[in-house]
C-alpha cells in the first residue's frame, strides 16, 4: 500500500493513503457520535491503523463517518521513545460512553495492546475524545479525554475533519 508522508514541520509528519484520511458515502446512523483517538508507536502502527479501521467497519455496534490523517509527531511525558502515530476516528454507536469504553480496550487487548507505563511505548492506544452524550467525570472514564485540547496529536488531525463533532468547542 502505498502511503504520502509531507513533512510539515522538523518533528511533525502527516501520512496519507490506506484508511486515512476517510469519509463514508453511507454510514449507518446510531444515536451517538464519537471521536476516538488512536496511536501507537510500538511496531508498524501505521498498518495496525489500517486493520483497525476494517475491524471497526465489519462491527455491527458502530459505523466509522469519517478518519483524519495520521499524524506522525514526537512523545510527551516520557520522551526516551519512538516518535508516535496518532489519527482520529469518528464513529456512530449506540453504546454509551461506559460500554464504549469496555469496548475499545477489548479491541486494544485483540490487537495486542502492550503498555508499559504511564505515557510509554505502546502498540495501540484508543481514547474516547468526545461522546455526543456530552461530559463523563468517573474515576476511570473522562470525556472530554483529558488534555486533548492542547495535543497537537489531535487538534492538528481534527482540523483536518469536518462535521459539527469535529469543531473545537467540544474539546
Amino acid at each position: 500500500m502505498a502511503y504520502i508522508k509531507k513533512d510539515i514541520s522538523k518533528d511533525l509528519t502527516w501520512i496519507k493513503g490506506g484508511c486515512f484520511p476517510f469519509k463514508a458515502v453511507n454510514s449507518i446512523e446510531y444515536r451517538y457520535k464519537v471521536l476516538l483517538g488512536i496511536g501507537g508507536n510500538i511496531g508498524d502502527s501505521i498498518r495496525r491503523f489500517d486493520r483497525l479501521f476494517h475491524y471497526i467497519s465489519k462491527r455491527k455496534d458502530m459505523s466509522i463517518i469519517q478518519t483524519s490523517p495520521i499524524l506522525k509527531n514526537p512523545p510527551f511525558g516520557y520522551l526516551k521513545q519512538d516518535f508516535f502515530y496518532n489519527a482520529l476516528i469518528e464513529i456512530s454507536t449506540d453504546l454509551t460512553p461506559v460500554e464504549l469504553l469496555k469496548r475499545t480496550q477489548m479491541i486494544e487487548r485483540l490487537f495486542g495492546r502492550v503498555k508499559n507505563f504511564k505515557d510509554g511505548p505502546r502498540t495501540l492506544d484508543i481514547d474516547i475524545i468526545f461522546h455526543s452524550i456530552g461530559r463523563v467525570d468517573r474515576k476511570f472514564l473522562t470525556i472530554p479525554h483529558p488534555g486533548c485540547s492542547k495535543r497537537e496529536s489531535v487538534l492538528l488531525p481534527l482540523k483536518r475533519m469536518k462535521g459539527d463533532l469535529c469543531s473545537k468547542r467540544h474539546l
